[in-house]
């Protein structure tokens, strides 16, 4: 007669922890994190970022001592932001030959050659309106854009950044940049694509951190965060386009875009664990609703289980402190 209890036992392979260990199925490494950081000049000192406990921006003259203790951590990856003092209308700073963006990149490379260095490529920090790109009356004008995104990449490729990151969310842009890299020589350098970014209430933190003025939204060229088809076209344009690497933004709400994504293109997946997100697990923390540690390592395993290659997450020296 067939037993009343059960045969198969899924709980055999949990009984321990050399077997839980044994038999995970997916798990991360301080190798698969690149830490994203703010850099802003004419400052002294740190400046903490209130909503961000914990991240800082971090003064121009002390970059290179910051970049020397991340790779003394085993930080293999920046994803770098400006935070200029330098506003106008078009972010033209951002195409300077000793503008921040080359010195940014300029710093970290000679500082530690072997990081991997990606300059987030886009103008809300550096035009007065806070918005992406060129704008017209309240219209951000795509193509103009363009042109401004190839001249940044360039300048930024020339410092020596090893991947231009195309926040701006215009169409064509990885197209306009690989062709402005190509013209000008960088035929090496990689495009790590912000392709599928969602309009995003989890960036709040951000506007904090990059300094910027925005007035208004980006629902115009960031993504609608309830489309799910359209995210996958939005990726698959730009590895179309000649993008070298693809992402989504924001992570953790958005696993089923990543497994989507990572199912619909065989390019290398990122996901960006964004500020809000951060700010979320860092607060709770602190009001001893969950355990930090714990959380943060099955939200960053959540995002690689899903699809991800990699993550950008504020929390990477908090993992390199952990040893993991």
């Amino acid at each position: 007669m067939p037993s009343q209890f059960p045969s198969a036992r899924p709980r055999r392979l949990r009984r321990n922890a050399s077997f839980r260990d044994l038999f995970q199925e997916a798990e991360f490494n301080l190798g698969d994190l690149v830490l994203p950081i703010f850099v802003e000049e004419e400052i002294d000192d740190f400046v903490p970022i209130n909503s961000m406990p914990g991240v800082m921006r971090i003064p121009e003259s002390k970059l290179a001592g910051e970049i020397e203790r991340y790779a003394r951590a085993g930080i293999k990856s920046v994803m770098t932001f400006g935070v200029s003092h330098h506003l106008d209308a078009d972010g033209s700073d951002t195409w300077n030959e000793n503008g921040l963006v080359a010195r940014i990149a300029r710093i970290c490379k000679d500082t530690a050659p072997e990081m991997v260095v990606m300059a987030d490529t886009c103008f809300c920090e550096y035009t007065s309106h806070g918005h992406c790109g060129v704008l017209h009356g309240d219209h951000v004008d795509n193509d103009a854009t363009l042109i401004n995104l190839g001249k940044q990449a360039v300048v930024a490729a020339r410092a020596g950044a090893d991947f231009i990151s195309p926040s701006a969310a215009m169409d064509g842009q990885v197209q306009a940049i690989r062709a402005a890299l190509d013209e000008a020589g960088f035929f090496d350098t990689s495009i790590m694509a912000y392709s599928t970014k969602f309009a995003s209430s989890f960036y709040g933190p951000f506007r904090e951190a990059g300094g910027t003025a925005l007035k208004g939204d980006r629902k115009t060229y960031q993504m609608n965060p309830m489309n799910r088809r359209e995210a996958v076209r939005e990726s698959l344009l730009d590895e179309q386009e000649g993008a070298d690497a693809l992402m989504v933004k924001p992570a953790g709400a958005y696993l089923d875009i990543i497994r989507d994504i990572r199912e619909a293109s065989r390019l290398p997946l990122a996901a960006y664990q964004v500020s809000g997100e951060y700010a979320m697990i860092k607060f709770a923390g602190q009001a001893g609703a969950v355990d930090e540690q714990r959380i943060v390592r099955e939200s960053l395993g959540a995002i690689k289980r899903a699809g991800a290659d990699l993550i950008f997450t504020y929390f990477a020296m908090d993992i390199a402190r952990e040893g993991i």
